[in-house]
């Protein structure tokens, strides 16, 4: 555990000032961080994608923190957004989004069943899209697991499939080739 200096503790991701009259808590980041998080532009989900503004956004908006720490802290949320890719109206529009649920929380209904989709590319986003306005969640679950990774048979049938998307794209070169002369 670490001790106090200069009237000051770090405890977990907040930093404790002991003013005379008073405690003052702003948000700490060890030295060691690295300010990474998923590039905007991967193939990941976007809710993995935003996952870590949503908590570093929720934590500055909950927290009991000065004025002047959470300035400080959305300059930092917005740095590490740049750094990582991110278009800086989508921050933006999060921390909005989230200020207003704080304000008028929603109550989810318990009867809505899960479907599960095998994240595999952009199109299954909106594929999913369509069944969220029904009476579903979407989850989604990962395709390269350990167990599927060494399956001898799965490897064969990318590797044909493979094979077959090459010999589609050749048969469609050769056809536009040919329609040329």
């Amino acid at each position: 555990m670490s001790t106090e200096e200069n009237n000051t503790i770090n405890y977990l991701d907040i930093s404790i000032h002991r003013n005379n009259d008073n405690m003052d808590i702003s948000i700490y980041r060890k030295l060691t961080c690295t300010d990474t998080t998923i590039q905007f532009s991967s193939n990941h989900p976007y809710e993995h994608k935003i996952a870590a503004f949503r908590y570093y956004i929720y934590r500055m908006i909950t927290l009991p923190i000065t004025e002047k720490s959470k300035q400080e802290e959305w300059k930092t949320v917005l740095t590490i957004a740049k750094n990582n890719g991110y278009p800086v109206n989508t921050i933006n529009n999060l921390k909005t989004k989230l200020i207003e649920h704080k304000q008028y929380p929603m109550t989810i209904p318990h009867n809505k069943k899960w479907v599960t989709f095998t994240h595999s590319s952009p199109i299954i986003r909106r594929i999913t899209n369509l069944f969220k306005h029904g009476n579903m969640n979407i989850a989604f679950r990962a395709t390269n697991t350990i167990q599927q990774q060494l399956t001898e048979s799965r490897l064969i049938k990318i590797q044909v499939e493979y094979i077959n998307l090459c010999v589609t794209h050749v048969i469609m070169y050769m056809s536009d080739s040919w329609a040329d002369l």
